[in-house]
Parts: structure tokens; C-alpha cells; sequence
């Protein structure tokens, strides 16, 4: 019905080309969701700005907008998101407004929230702290002061009182 002949292409004209020109030249109206299937393991981090569904197996961290974690899902690392819905596993620490572990959902960390819902049967093993603002970054806590050298490379020896009442070196 529909045939095509050579006088019908414009000389230098090739449809992929122009596909990737035009795409390029748009400017990103909305970010669209990214699905992860279940035969996909992936060993690394991954950053979205959009949606992201998880239905295999990823080894690193996850931050993304809006996660869902499905029944086949593991994840073996941190998550950061603004939402978070889990059906799978996952085996590290949660950073999410709002957190939901679905039916059948297994976490083994700690969860940082400002919202949490736990349905049925879901297992979860860690500690839960409430937050305002779950996804701010804190700042480390300082390293405790380590023992002056006395310049010998020993370090310095400190006294300490034994049962009989003498002192004795560390």
C-alpha cells in the first residue's frame, strides 16, 4: 500500500540524525520513570531525578525522587528518596519523607523519615528515627582527640593506681 522510492527521501536527509538533532535541541519538558526489571542485577550507584522502579537486584547506592521496590527487588545499599514504597528487600539504611513497607517487605537498617507506614507482614529490623528533613545531609561528628606523642613514637604513659595503692604505668 505504502512504497517508498528513492526520489522520495530529500538528498541528506537520514531519519536518525534528525531523531537525535531534534531531541537534543528540546529542552527536557519532564523527567519520565525508569523501570529496573528482574533479571537486571546492577553493581553500582544509581541517580534519577524521576520516578524509578526496581524490580532486580541492585549493589550500590539509590537516590531518586520517588522509589518503588518491587516483589523481586533487593537492594544492598543506602536509598534516598522523597518517597518510598517497598515490597522487596533491602539491606542498608532508608533516608526518605515518606517511607511505606508493603506486604511482604523485608529491611534490615535503620530508617530516617518524616513519614512511616508499616502494613502486615512486613519485616523490618533497625532502628526508626523521625525527621523534619530526612534528606539533608549531616555534618560528620568530629574525630575524638587521639593520645600527644611524647616525641619517642611510645606515646605518653599515664599512672594508674593498682589495688595494693601503687602506681603502675599503661
Amino acid at each position: 500500500m505504502f512504497t517508498k522510492t528513492k526520489g522520495d527521501t530529500p538528498p541528506g536527509f537520514t531519519p536518525a540524525q534528525d531523531a537525535v538533532r531534534s531531541a537534543s535541541s528540546k529542552p527536557a519538558a519532564r523527567v519520565g520513570a525508569s523501570i529496573i526489571c528482574s533479571d537486571v542485577e546492577i553493581k553500582g550507584s544509581i541517580k534519577s531525578a524521576g520516578a524509578l522502579q526496581i524490580d532486580g537486584t541492585v549493589e550500590g547506592d539509590v537516590t531518586s525522587g520517588d522509589v518503588t521496590i518491587g516483589s523481586t527487588g533487593r537492594i544492598i545499599g543506602e536509598i534516598k528518596a522523597e518517597t518510598l514504597r517497598v515490597k522487596g528487600k533491602i539491606v542498608g539504611s532508608i533516608r526518605a519523607r515518606k517511607v511505606e513497607l508493603e506486604t511482604g517487605a523485608s529491611v534490615e537498617g535503620d530508617i530516617f523519615h518524616a513519614a512511616l507506614i508499616i502494613q502486615p507482614d512486613a519485616s523490618f529490623e533497625g532502628q526508626v528515627k523521625r525527621e523534619e528533613n530526612p534528606l539533608k545531609e549531616t555534618a560528620p561528628k568530629p574525630a575524638a582527640q587521639a593520645p600527644q606523642s611524647n616525641g619517642s613514637g611510645l606515646g605518653s604513659a599515664t599512672s594508674i593506681p593498682t589495688p595494693n595503692g601503687t602506681a603502675g604505668n599503661a
